[in-house]
């Protein structure tokens, strides 16, 4: 590990702390948005752990790309349909139709918040390992 990749999941850490808050309030686009920024920044945070240059993205899908085929890979698809929570969760003037049925709900968070629960215990136990 090193100190750019620590730093990374640290802020992970706490984008997966703030969307476990924010789904005890019933904030679902923002358990949305920081289940997809703790995803995002756990990737990151693997590429810099493996010297990677890290780029300015946002995309989960071009983030895994980068990464080895053999990681998250029971997990890749779901993983990166979380994009699309990235901008409308964000601002109240997103594109119209970013989300088909608007701001996500209940459903959405629940899933987009055991993906970055996921997400996490893999890079945890990868930690572990190496």
């Amino acid at each position: 590990m090193n100190l750019s990749g620590n730093r990374w999941l640290e802020f992970a850490w706490q984008d997966l702390q703030m969307a476990e808050l924010a789904l005890k309030e019933d904030i679902y686009n923002q358990v949305c948005f920081h289940s997809q920024q703790c995803v995002e920044k756990v990737l990151k945070g693997l590429l810099a752990n493996q010297g990677e240059r890290l780029h300015r993205t946002h995309s989960i899908i071009d983030l895994l790309g980068l990464l080895p085929h053999d990681c998250f890979q029971d997990l890749r698809n779901e993983l990166g349909q979380m994009d699309i929570f990235y901008v409308p969760t964000r601002y109240p003037d997103a594109l119209p139709g970013a989300l088909a049925e608007g701001l996500p709900g209940k459903e959405e968070a629940e899933e987009a918040i055991v993906l970055a629960r996921a997400c996490w215990r893999e890079v945890s136990k990868r930690n572990m390992e190496g």
